[in-house]
């Protein structure tokens, strides 16, 4: 599994501990950024691991800024990126079986190092369960809205 990770400058602090985490775990991965405390603009570093994501260079990601709306926001705009705002456990695992998510948002400002930990091990094990699940997941990642009047 290739895992690409990048954070804003509110993110920098919790993406720092995560490579740590990854790296003592024997995780692929890259670090897309962003390396300083000096302000950035979020969705820079979102639609960076959402295009690898898009184009099979990268497996799964993890967004991370102050409270991981916005990495979120800015990740769901890729068609066939599924990202999930996970603040618990239970909601990673979720994401995983129901939903297929393939990137992990994180607030760096309001998720704890140990609790992080823990949902980045869920994320990462845990297996889409496919079956009924799949025809929601198609239907996520082959709708195109181009026209704000119709559905």
């Amino acid at each position: 599994m290739k895992i690409a990770v990048a954070s804003d400058h509110a993110g920098l602090d919790l993406k720092t501990h995560i490579i740590v985490y990854l790296e003592s775990n024997g995780y692929d991965f890259t670090d897309l950024g962003t390396h300083s405390q000096e302000s950035v603009d979020y969705p820079d570093f979102a639609f960076r691991l959402c295009a690898g994501i898009q184009n099979g260079q990268f497996d799964r990601g993890v967004l991370i800024c102050g409270t991981g709306i916005g990495m979120s926001m800015a990740a769901n705009r890729f068609v066939g990126v599924r990202a999930a705002l996970c603040t618990h456990v239970t909601l990673a695992e979720l994401a995983r079986k129901h939903n297929n998510a393939n990137v992990l948002a994180l607030g760096g400002r309001m998720t704890g190092i140990e609790l992080a930990r823990k949902i980045m091990d869920v994320f990462l094990a845990t297996d889409f369960l496919g079956d009924r699940h799949s025809s929601r997941v198609s239907k996520l990642d082959s709708f195109h809205k181009t026209n704000k009047d119709s559905v």
